[in-house]
């Protein structure tokens, strides 16, 4: 199936001056976010929908995008997050099974701004020595003023803004498995992907997904027999309130004072925010790890894993009582952290990861086992 559109104006303006035009699809509009890139060969739709792309641009490495088009299965939430697209070929035609929509529809219903026809492996280089930065990516069917773009895109500061608000959910839902229910889990939604959710619905939970300013109170309520703590968006230092709920959700400095510890998975940056609920820092990555190929080593059986992982922040300083589980190979950052005592276990990656790779689903049954234990 081919897509027919207009030829549209587009220019992507980086805070340090640089400047690409290029051809724009997606919605006639402008927008500000900080520049990331994914090496995904596939898994376009997935990215655009992972709530973590909030307040980013996304460049996708692979040079054809948008060739299977879009389909109701496979998105991790309702919307796209990210504020644009950067590819190198978007694709006219789309033709797959499933597809209902193409790239360039999903993007206009969703009123996000693309461009196309630029050099993305220049881009790619340029944040890899500079580091992410913010940029304007803005399309028009009428001359772009870059130097405006240029001025705005300096007042922009990612850590400094809270996206997690602006993602999580408002009201608490509740997913239930067609067998018989196992056990029940409290999601606390930073930002979660739909496929956390489907992979502990698989397993037999019943998941209350929970805004992520739940008082420890309410979610200790719902009587759950672990609490997960999700993905999400943005830096993990300024989510104070987060970090007080969790140190109160494992017994510390709340109304449950000594309480049983009941079990906690944290993913990506619930695995951030775990450290510093303890003790632990955190610090901004030069320009991340966003792809589908990222190798991790687990300590204590050497085992590796091909991992997804998008994350712009790592783990600095595991927490005094912490244990450091799984290591990034490349660059030897912190990928997972377990403490007995407090009954938790957190990675950087993703195991819910769709498309894939599956290597590290083991981690939900080890979740299932400690709810068991």
């Amino acid at each position: 199936m081919k897509d027919e559109k207009q030829e549209l104006k587009a220019a992507l303006v980086m805070q340090d001056g640089t400047i690409l035009h290029g051809i724009g699809f997606g919605a006639k509009t402008e927008a500000i976010g900080e520049l990331v890139f994914n090496t995904s060969m596939m898994g376009y739709q997935e990215a655009l929908t992972d709530p973590s792309y909030g307040g980013q641009i996304l460049l996708m490495t692979y040079p054809l995008i948008g060739n299977y088009g879009i389909n109701k299965q496979d998105s991790e939430s309702g919307r796209i997050h990210p504020a644009g697209f950067v590819v190198r070929c978007a694709s006219p035609d789309y033709q797959h099974k499933d597809s209902e929509q193409s790239l360039h529809g999903f993007l206009e219903s969703n009123n996000v701004p693309g461009i196309q026809g630029i050099d993305t492996r220049f881009i790619v280089r340029h944040i890899r020595d500079k580091g992410v930065m913010p940029a304007i990516l803005a399309v028009s069917d009428k001359e772009l003023d870059t130097k405006k773009m240029l001025e705005k895109s300096r007042s922009f500061d990612y850590s400094a803004i809270d996206f997690v608000s602006k993602v999580s959910i408002k009201k608490t839902q509740i997913h239930q498995s067609n067998a018989r229910t196992k056990k029940r889990v409290a999601l606390i939604d930073y930002g979660a992907k739909g496929n956390i959710v489907r992979e502990l619905v698989s397993r037999g939970c019943e998941v209350h997904i929970v805004p992520y300013d739940t008082p420890s109170s309410d979610i200790r309520s719902i009587k759950p027999d672990g609490i997960m703590l999700s993905n999400g968006p943005g830096d993990p230092a300024i989510l104070t309130g987060a970090h007080k709920t969790i140190r109160e959700l494992s017994g510390d400095g709340g109304k449950s004072g000594n309480a049983s510890r009941i079990p906690i998975f944290g993913i990506c940056l619930g695995h951030q925010l775990l450290a510093h609920a303890f003790g632990g820092d955190t610090y901004k990555l030069k320009f991340g790890h966003r792809g589908s190929n990222h190798a991790v080593i687990e300590q204590e059986s050497k085992r590796i894993s091909i991992t997804t992982q998008n994350h712009g922040f790592a783990v600095g300083k595991a927490p005094e009582g912490f244990e450091v589980t799984h290591i990034n190979v490349n660059d030897k950052t912190i990928e997972g952290m377990s403490c007995e005592e407090r009954n938790i276990l957190s990675v950087q990656y993703h195991p819910e990861a769709c498309p894939g790779p599956h290597d590290s689903k083991y981690l939900f049954d080890r979740f299932m086992e400690m709810m068991e234990d």
